[in-house]
């Protein structure tokens, strides 16, 4: 019994260097050719600002900033915590009125202070 050997030759298209690209180049010619972005630097940060981040934004600030300089800051800043009490009363009112728990009341009084900085309350 005679046993015979045949050798099978595996042709590949792989023709290059395991550091060789798709396109035939080197890894290291590739790498050069990508264009580096310049790192962005993040500015300084100042201290806390005193100004009224909400000035001059909404329907209504013209008219807080005008009665402000009107009354005096002392003045203005006890009828503005007047309003927004009495405000939280009613809203505290309602919400016994429809039966709403803590959470929901809170999440009302959010929605109206968030309310109150788009219209311009809080300039």
């Amino acid at each position: 019994m005679a046993i015979t050997a045949t050798t099978t030759a595996f042709s590949s298209s792989f023709h290059g260097t395991w550091g060789t690209t798709v396109a035939g180049e080197d890894y290291h010619t590739m790498l050069a050719k990508i264009a580096v972005a310049p790192r962005q630097v993040k500015p300084l940060r100042h201290g806390p600002m005193m100004g009224n981040v909400n000035e001059g934004k909404g329907v209504f600030a013209p008219l807080v900033v005008v009665t402000r300089n009107i009354v005096g800051k002392k003045r203005f800043n006890q009828i503005r915590g007047k309003a927004i009490a009495l405000h939280s009363q009613v809203i505290n009112e309602f919400c016994k009125t429809i039966g709403a728990d803590t959470k929901q009341k809170q999440g009302l009084i959010r929605l109206a202070k968030k309310n109150g900085e788009r219209l311009g309350f809080l300039a």
